[in-house]
């Protein structure tokens, strides 16, 4: 059944064209991944399927009755609810199957009171199938499930009860994206859902999207989140849109087949052309071959041109080579930042190597942008030092920087920073950005996000220095652009220190893993699978840098000598076996000490995670139990019968403040057990 179907759909901003006679239909359970360049018109369709905008021709219809979430890449949240009441009031009808019940319930006191048979029979029928509506109602749009969904986009217990107009633009965002899965519409609109989410939130959404009952067209310029989610291509190409069967990666590999098979039609229809002309050429004037030559000039006529693809223009640059820094770049000790009472970061100590591309990750405001802003000296330290070294340049890229260009420069005046740079250089590098001719003469004010963001990382270019700093540098890019960065900074010979939900990026470039949590800084040398793969099925615990990894630890539990220091006097010969003893009884002490701690964990925490567990399960009891009154009281003839009826109804208000009781006792649970891991992490 087609949920949406696009009919000769034309789109047009001035005199740019972005949809041309477009025909299109979105199924039940689709699960569409539409890409295509920045300006393309990617997020003008997800408006036009979303009903905000109309097209200049043509026509969009839509399945009655349908229920459509959007979720645009901005959008303005107002405060004066809660977070929780907005999430559970996003659910259209509820309000108005309350309204319906109250009227009902008053027209079947009345009748009761006129004593009117049929009134009462006819109100009591009203009543039950207005319960029943309820009962579904609440089965499927509960309280716990809009926490648990809060909870898996990041939010704190406490944060429920917050206004709304409290939390940042990031969380307002991720506010919305909450309701929108609560309502769970037949049909998601989602333009570049994981900008404001961080790496264990994208992977949370990821296995929700992943288990989601309905369809959706998705846009998002993470390669590996896209190819997780997926199984059609929609593709905005230069000939028009194209659609295509499986991932990202099928359509790659479809579109190069694709591209073969036409250029290989286009060369054999090109011989058979040159072969026909040929003919027509040499025997035009020969009398007897007047039928022949009358034959191919027939055939040349009808012969089709073949479309070859036309290869889309995408970002193609390299930084320059940087000058030679000192062996250690980079060096924070001490590193302290305090806001009023929370400590964001408490004694970082942290080296860079020369060379290093690190990856800064961990939950959004653990203090990942924060710690990037104080090394690119754009916010103050509360203590301790950051330490640039020898011939350090340092280049710095910002999400905040493409917001903040001046709207009143041109293009070519924004990127040339020095002032001393050739026009000719400059141009050359903006066409390396998709910036030709009269582009470099707009206005920054005209542009769209994503060409603010290609405009701010071409001024980088200018004079990247040989220690960039980047946070998050692929939003607003699409995910071509995103791919074009990411292979651009391989070539990169300095050093490089990013900030980025993006998981394929993260993983295309990291050498080593900075993990931002609880005031401290993880260090892992390593990629983000190996950094994944050795913490999995435990807890990060946060910690500076000047302890030993979990990596080292691993490998001295496993027996493997660490290295000697400096000076250190290495035994040999007959002082081997008394080393190996004092070695295997420090294994002994070593074990007893973990064993002690996991025990003592244990004790503590075991008790309340069994309080949880338990509390989860008298929740979903008394859920179960308030569906099935519900169900009871929708029957007319238990309605009617009024002791019947009122035990009932006795009986789920009980159960209502109870539920509530237990709603609330799973919260501060939850809420101290949160707190006494993170306690216990950080000891």
């Amino acid at each position: 059944m087609s949920l949406v179907v696009a009919e000769s759909v034309s789109l047009a901003f001035g005199k740019k064209e972005l949809l041309a006679g477009l025909d299109l239909r979105i199924a039940a359970g689709d699960r569409v991944g539409l890409i295509g360049p920045n300006g393309s018109g990617k997020s003008s369709l997800l408006r036009l399927f979303a009903g905000d905008m109309k097209p200049d021709g043509g026509t969009i219809r839509t399945r009655k009755h349908l229920r459509t979430g959007y979720l645009p890449q901005d959008l303005d949240v107002v405060g004066g609810r809660t977070l929780i009441a907005s999430v559970l009031e996003s659910v259209p009808g509820r309000s108005e199957l309350d309204a319906e019940c109250k009227r009902a319930e008053q027209e079947f006191a009345a009748a009761e009171a006129d004593g009117d048979e049929d009134r009462i029979l006819n109100a009591a029928e009203v009543i039950g199938e207005l319960h029943g509506r309820i009962a579904s109602f609440e089965q499927d749009y509960s309280e716990h499930q809009a926490r648990r969904i809060l909870d898996g986009l990041g939010f704190a217990n406490a944060d429920a009860e917050r206004d709304l107009g409290e939390f940042s633009g990031g969380w307002k965002m991720r506010a919305a994206l909450a309701a929108l899965l609560f309502q769970r519409p037949e049909l998601l609109l989602l333009d570049e859902p994981t900008n404001h989410l961080d790496l264990p939130t994208v992977a949370w959404f990821s296995e929700f999207l992943r288990s989601y009952p309905h369809g959706f067209v998705l846009i998002c310029h993470d390669r590996e989140f896209l190819d997780e989610q997926i199984e059609r291509v929609v593709s905005l190409e230069p000939e028009g849109v194209r659609q295509y069967r499986g991932d990202y990666e099928a359509y790659l590999k479809q579109r190069a087949e694709e591209e073969i098979v036409l250029a290989n039609q286009a060369r054999n229809l090109a011989r058979e052309r040159e072969k026909a002309e040929q003919f027509i050429e040499r025997f035009r004037a020969q009398a007897n071959k007047a039928k022949a030559v009358q034959s191919r000039v027939k055939q040349l006529a009808k012969m089709d041109e073949v479309q070859t693809l036309v290869h889309r223009e995408t970002m193609r640059f390299r930084f320059p080579v940087s000058e030679r820094s000192g062996g250690e770049p980079l060096r924070i000790e001490g590193l302290r930042k305090v806001y009023g009472d929370h400590v964001v970061l408490r004694s970082v100590d942290l080296r860079v190597s020369r060379g290093d591309r690190i990856a800064i990750i961990g939950k959004n405001g653990a203090g990942k942008t924060t710690l990037l802003k104080m090394i690119a000296n754009e916010l103050p330290a509360d203590g301790g030092s950051v330490q640039l070294g020898h011939k350090v340049k340092v280049g710095y890229y910002a999400q905040h920087h493409a917001d903040t260009l001046d709207s009143r420069r041109t293009v070519l005046e924004t990127v040339n920073t020095r002032g001393d740079v050739s026009n000719t250089r400059l141009r050359t590098m903006l066409g390396a950005f998709l910036f030709h001719d009269e582009d470099v003469d707009k206005p920054v004010g005209v542009l769209s996000g994503g060409e603010r963001a290609r405009v701010a990382l071409a001024r980088l270019l200018v004079e990247p220095g040989n220690l960039v700093l980047m946070d998050e540098p692929t939003n607003h890019l699409d995910l071509a652009s995103s791919e074009a960065l990411a292979e651009a900074l391989t070539t990169f010979d300095g050093t490089l220190v990013f900030v980025s939900h993006n998981r394929s990026f993260v993983r295309r470039l990291a050498t080593k893993i900075w993990n931002v949590e609880g005031g401290g800084v993880e260090t892992y040398p390593g990629t983000l699978d190996e950094y994944i793969d050795s913490h999995r099925g435990s807890v990060a615990e946060p910690r500076s840098s000047g302890k030993p990894s979990k990596t080292e630890a691993v490998r001295e539990s496993a027996g493997r000598a660490p290295a000697a220091r400096p000076g250190a006097v290495v035994a040999s010969g007959a002082g081997q076996p008394a080393a190996a003893a004092r070695s295997r009884e420090d294994e002994k002490a070593r074990k007893r000490t973990e064993a002690e701690h996991r025990g003592q964990r244990n004790r503590t925490l075991g008790p309340l995670r069994t309080r949880v567990q338990q509390l989860e399960a008298a929740i979903e009891r008394l859920e179960a139990a308030q569906r099935e009154r519900n169900l009871e009281l929708a029957k007319a003839e238990v309605y009617a019968d009024a002791p019947r009826r009122n035990t009932l109804l006795g009986e789920y208000q009980r159960d209502a403040d109870a539920l509530s009781d237990a709603t609330e006792a799973w919260e501060l649970a939850s809420a101290e057990l949160e707190t006494l891991q993170a306690q216990q992490g950080a000891s």
